[in-house]
């Protein structure tokens, strides 16, 4: 597989928003936080990796084992519509209809898709807000 260097996708925001198909993965998520050795250990099963300064993030799936167990759970919403990195205005539209809700949100782009976290149990209501918004 070669390395794509170029942002393809679609930048135009109307189009982005009318477009979104957002589609919600039923496996819940972690957020975890490990010094950068702790965190090779995990890297196999990170859906995402992200180093900083203080150590690396690590967005995990809950395991059935430690569900129960688990503090803040997250749900991840794939917006299927193909998205140029170089898109101006989605996530902000998008943040600013979870917001008016009170739905917390972490974006995540890739380089395809955009990604949404939201807390597991307003995952629903996200959808709902998601389907309302218009270009």
């Amino acid at each position: 597989m070669g390395i794509a260097g170029s942002a393809p996708g679609l930048t135009d925001l109307r189009t982005l928003l009318a477009a979104l198909d957002p589609e919600l993965d039923p496996v819940p998520k972690r957020f975890l936080h490990a010094s950068h050795e702790k965190a090779r250990e995990r890297m196999a099963d990170a859906l995402m990796m992200f180093r900083e300064a203080e150590g690396t993030t690590l967005i995990v799936d809950v395991d059935e084992e430690t569900l129960g167990n688990e503090r803040m759970l997250w749900a991840r919403i794939t917006l299927r519509v193909q998205s140029s990195l170089t898109a101006v205005g989605l996530m902000a539209a998008v943040s600013a209809a979870l917001a008016k809700r009170g739905i917390p949100c972490n974006p995540v782009s890739a380089f395809l898709h955009d990604h949404l976290f939201v807390p597991w149990d307003r995952r629903d209501d996200a959808l709902d807000a998601l389907s309302h918004l218009t270009p």
